[in-house]
């Protein structure tokens, strides 16, 4: 598990570890500039015309740290305080000091140019306003400068919390951050100003995030081993859980059957669809392994007696939006005993009517969302939620007491009292129709066998993400189908079972 905390959770923990653990703030921006120099020179870079350009903060002494190490490397560095000299931290001072004597001089201004390596060390995660004024012109100048460019650990002017750019940001080519990636450099569109992030270990010691349930965090592959379900030689199908999967309408029978595919890719052991009778032979032809039970019209007892069968349900993708559609939403959000996965137009029709949400007979709820259809939720705008998604997603989950996927090119999910989580795997190879589906099945699957609704929503988007990387490897980036990322899960499930 990776925590990715933002300016303040990250300052918690630097606070932590020089109170606790005895370690100087002085020892960290050495270890910081360390780990940053072996980078570069890991690397191979151009030494030959560097410029460090420093903020006053601690940031800028990092910066100055880094300067005097390329320095005894043997680099021609020139270092710039683009700060207010009279602001200076005690260490940042220090370390322009130690550079000084190391044979270094330090200007007082940024000159656009030619580099080979510019590096950018005047905000890092400290920034909390935006930047503007002489600040905002050195930033804009130094994207304007040719070379490598380089952040230490935030570029100047994302934000560390959002990833929102207010004004204007470095465009860092690399991004080397301490101890942990900074949430606003992995949310959009802090990830496009961060380029690549690597992160290095400077002894900071990050367990004071355990406690805060506000620090976010993304899944790496070794956790999937201990949270995937696990299935016993002495076991039959209903071991591994009854999926009821509502979904489709006239011309939709699709997004049935790749829900259902998934569901059963992912390992869930029984797979009913319920959808219009007009899918029935299309669906018995493309997954004959699922039991189809179809509907001319509204049927509340049918409709019931199949809630009662589910371990778990999922509703809603390519349901459509009828008055017959938004009476069978209606009565499973009512009348569902189990977990219950609410997917694409199951979301429409409660934007619609938004006093189910007061309905629901318990929190096992799961909603998958994209940007779109959250907005309609919410009743605030795409944009809003871009700058604001984690923020308002805990205060949605909060209210209405379920687990919200919101997808995105950063997935992000959040439920009262866990950590949120943030997807970092996948690509824009499952930028494809039915896709979603798919993520709603892999889902419903994992919960059918018997994990709790935030720890399913989590790795099934994990998984999701995986599943897209095997497909855009055998099938590119441009060609990948929807039930090509159905069948990449198992294909995913295979090598972890390895």
């Amino acid at each position: 598990m990776l925590f990715l905390p933002d300016g303040r959770q990250m300052k918690a923990a630097d606070s932590y570890t020089i109170r606790e653990k005895k370690i100087p703030s002085l020892i960290l921006m050495e270890r910081a500039a360390r780990t940053f120099v072996e980078t570069v020179m890991e690397r191979k870079m151009d030494l030959s015309n560097v410029c460090v350009v420093c903020g006053s903060g601690n940031n800028g002494g990092d910066g100055f740290a880094i300067a005097r190490l390329l320095l005894e490397k043997g680099g021609c560095v020139t270092a710039v305080m683009a700060g207010n000299p009279d602001h200076c931290t005690e260490e940042t001072l220090r370390q322009m000091e130690l550079f000084r004597e190391a044979g270094g001089t330090v200007g007082n201004s940024f000159e656009e140019g030619e580099y080979s390596i510019l590096i950018d060390a005047v905000f890092g995660a400290g920034l909390s306003r935006r930047v503007e004024g002489d600040y905002l012109a050195c930033i804009e100048a130094m994207n304007r400068s040719g070379g490598v460019k380089l952040a230490v650990d935030v570029p100047s002017g994302v934000s560390t919390t959002t990833g929102e750019v207010a004004t204007s940001a470095f465009r860092a080519d690399l991004t080397v951050s301490f101890q942990c990636a900074k949430l606003g450099c992995v949310l959009y569109p802090g990830r496009d100003y961060a380029g690549e992030v690597t992160v290095t270990d400077i002894g900071v010691d990050t367990s004071v995030l355990e406690g805060d349930r506000e620090a976010a965090y993304a899944l790496e592959e070794k956790d999937i081993k201990t949270m995937l379900p696990k299935r016993r030689p002495n076991s039959h199908k209903g071991d591994y859980g009854k999926a009821l999967i509502i979904a489709g309408s006239r011309g939709m029978a699709g997004a049935a059957y790749l829900a259902a595919l998934a569901a059963y890719r992912t390992g869930a052991g029984l797979v009913q669809i319920y959808t219009p009778e007009e899918n029935r032979t299309i669906l018995q032809t493309l997954l004959p392994e699922a039991i189809i039970r179809c509907y001319d019209f509204f049927d509340e007892k049918e409709l019931l007696r199949l809630l009662n069968w589910a371990d778990v349900v999922s509703i809603g993708s390519g349901l459509g939006t009828s008055d017959k559609s938004r009476r069978i939403l209606q009565t499973t959000l009512e009348n569902v005993q189990v977990p219950c996965v609410v997917d694409a137009d199951g979301l429409n029709l409660l934007a619609e009517h938004s006093r189910y949400l007061s309905r629901l007979p318990h929190d096992q709820f799961v909603f998958t969302p994209h940007m779109k259809e959250m907005s309609r939720i919410v009743k605030k705008p795409v944009e809003e939620l871009q700058r604001n998604r984690m923020e308002i997603l805990t205060q949605f989950t909060g209210e209405a007491r379920i687990t919200c996927v919101l997808k995105d090119a950063r997935t992000c999910i959040c439920r009262q009292g866990e950590h949120p989580y943030v997807n970092l795997s996948g690509n824009a190879a499952m930028a494809k129709a039915g896709s979603g589906d798919v993520l709603a099945g892999v889902i419903t699957g994992l919960i059918a066998q018997g994990m709790t609704c935030f720890d399913g929503a989590v790795l099934g988007v994990y998984l999701h993400g995986l599943a897209g990387e095997a497909a855009r490897e055998e099938k590119g980036i441009y060609s990948v189908l929807a039930r090509d990322l159905a069948d990449a899960v198992g294909t995913v499930l295979k090598r972890l079972e390895e």
